[in-house]
């Protein structure tokens, strides 16, 4: 499948940038958490007319959860997180306003390239999640054109999956952590509908643009010492 080829083009880059960097004498390991605020909206084809333009299209959400964070090598690191992402789609007309809220847990597994100063350092996040939607609310408003009707009660894909990127900057403070500003963005290569060539639509994707803060502790060994 093609959405399998770019999961693994993904992978095979993040593994190759992340040999060709020079290793840390002590891997740096931090845990922490991260949280922030949400717009996304689902990438329809065919094209779904009442969704535009894409800010009326947008539902509004926050998202949030725990951050692992590894480093072996001096510009580069791996970043595993476990999330909450609020998503959903929104419709417009002068006959009302139809609204769609997915709720998911999603597993990001992201290479972070970073550079700068041991204190400030500018990043770039970039790699493949996978996600599961835990709640859906089934769709509130109108109905407000025939074209809702090919929406099912509960959406046919819970698994999901996709790629992200990021861009941000983190400043590593002496001894109360690390501090971390992003703004990501997520894309899913799946869908929430069937895309087959029966069903309706051939792409339903849903995709968020988020603000996230993230405060990290490092977790260091403790020296041992030999008994005299």
């Amino acid at each position: 499948m093609r959405s399998n080829r770019y999961i693994g083009l993904l992978l095979l880059v993040c593994s190759a940038t992340m040999v060709a960097q020079p290793r840390l004498r002590t891997p740096e390991i931090y845990i922490g958490l991260h949280g922030g605020a949400s717009a996304s909206t689902i990438l329809f084809k065919p094209e779904v007319p009442n969704m535009t333009p894409i800010t009326q299209a947008c539902v509004l959400g926050a998202n949030g959860g725990l951050v692992f964070r590894y480093a072996k090598h001096k510009c580069c690191a791996v970043q595993v997180e476990l999330n909450y992402q609020h998503r959903g789609w929104r419709e417009h007309s002068s006959d009302g306003t139809y609204s769609r809220e997915l709720h998911y847990i999603e597993l990001p597994l992201l290479m972070n390239i970073n550079f700068g100063s041991d204190r400030w350092r500018g990043f770039f996040n970039l790699g493949p999640q996978i996600g599961y939607c835990l709640k859906d609310n089934g769709g509130k408003g109108l109905q407000i054109s025939s074209e809702t009707d090919h929406y099912a009660t509960q959406i046919d894909h819970l698994f999901d999956w996709g790629a992200a990127a990021g861009l941000g900057f983190y400043y590593r403070s002496r001894n109360a952590g690390l501090y971390q500003m992003e703004v990501r963005y997520n894309f899913s290569l799946g869908g929430i509908y069937g895309t087959q060539l029966i069903d309706h639509f051939n792409m339903a994707s849903p995709m968020d643009l988020s603000v996230n803060l993230a405060w990290m502790l490092e977790i260091k060994k403790k020296n041992k010492t030999k008994p005299l």
